[in-house]
């Protein structure tokens, strides 16, 4: 049984794109023949990574098609066409609403994405979501097919590499508590409201303080500058630190730096920097939406409101509060196991004896 992974994308430090390269890892120290395939191969990619699908695919009737969605695209509509039997890894699409007035092009790609699942809601014989909440999206587009739960496969391991020093030299030892979140610069992410609950932690209960938002803009620009404008008009803006499209060993220097994650997003398929953050020992405070919850378990602290003087106030007592701090940390802990290497192996294996049963 020969088993190919499409993608519409594969690129470099993509979490999806991480995932099915796990899997290939996974897939080949267990001895099955695998490939990836993508539309568009990031050529920072290590050669032979993935192949460029040129003319599409023609799998026999024994191949398996595991296929990642995540986007719009044509793929989910030329899938049926490229024969085996075909499973479905659903990464989740966010909602076009939140692009609306930022971006057009990515309000109709999104749109785009849901008319796909949608049409691919009977053809597909087995589906793996990220989060409960994802499989619960599929059954509401559809979806009658079993489906089972895998979380996104992360190598831990990457993490542990050497940080930027020239990050690290930059903030590092000057008194100031550093709030972080890391991810896309996108609407869904909600920066807004991570700015305003900065600005009134700021006021009431800590001056000396910046907030470091990382994550690429590219698309969101519009986005990008209203939230440097918004931080403008709080009196802010010198403390909040958009460092952009930044490279990976940035990023850890980010993590190291950090004393509280913050995340107030409001849609979320699984939340890779939640696991990121627990890993590097960062308590969380984070608004309860989407996958959020899911991902997080007793792992931080989850809000409610959106009251920027609750967040605020959460943010203080994670960052003061010894005792409560130290709790969260041992809850973070032991939810990462939940996320090892070796936990998500094991259950990726269990769904590819489902598979192989198709």
């Amino acid at each position: 049984m020969r088993i190919v992974q499409l993608l519409s994308v594969i690129s470099f430090g993509d979490a999806v794109s991480n995932d099915a390269r796990a899997i290939a890892g996974i897939l080949t120290e267990n001895g099955f023949e695998n490939e990836i395939y993508a539309e568009h191969v990031d050529n920072r990619l290590p050669r032979g990574t993935a192949h460029a699908l040129d003319g599409g695919l023609h799998l026999s009737p024994e191949d398996l098609l595991i296929y990642h969605a995540s986007t719009g695209t044509q793929l989910n509509f030329d899938l049926p066409s490229f024969g085996g039997r075909q499973v479905m890894i659903y990464h989740n699409i966010t909602p076009r609403e939140f692009f609306h007035g930022y971006n057009t092009e990515a309000e109709q790609n999104m749109r785009y994405g849901y008319e796909g699942m949608r049409f691919l809601a009977d053809k597909m014989r087995y589906c793996i979501a990220d989060s409960d909440y994802n499989r619960q999206q599929l059954r509401q587009m559809g979806y009658t097919c079993p489906i089972d739960v895998c979380p996104i496969l992360i190598p831990f391991e990457d993490y542990d590499r050497e940080p930027d020093q020239k990050v690290l030299k930059r903030y590092q030892g000057d008194g100031y508590t550093n709030l972080l979140f890391v991810g896309r610069v996108s609407p869904n992410k909600k920066h807004e409201d991570i700015i305003r609950a900065f600005y009134c932690y700021q006021k009431r209960h800590n001056p000396k303080s910046r907030l470091i938002l990382a994550g690429n803009a590219g698309g969101m620009e519009l986005y990008a500058d209203r939230l440097r404008a918004y931080a403008q008009t709080l009196g802010v803006a010198d403390r909040v630190i958009f460092p952009g499209h930044i490279k990976f060993d940035a990023i850890l220097a980010c993590y190291r730096l950090a004393d509280v994650f913050v995340c107030m997003s409001e849609h979320e398929g699984f939340c890779v920097p939640l696991l990121e953050a627990m890993h590097f020992g960062v308590p969380i405070v984070a608004y309860r939406a989407a996958a959020v919850p899911e991902t997080l378990g007793a792992g931080g602290l989850l809000l409610d409101s959106k009251d920027p003087w609750i967040a605020a106030a959460a943010i203080d007592r994670l960052a003061r509060d010894q005792a409560l701090r130290a709790q969260i940390l041992e809850a973070q802990k032991k939810r990462l196991a939940d996320f090892s290497y070796a936990s998500v192996r094991g259950q990726l294996l269990r769904c590819i004896e489902t598979l192989k049963s198709l």
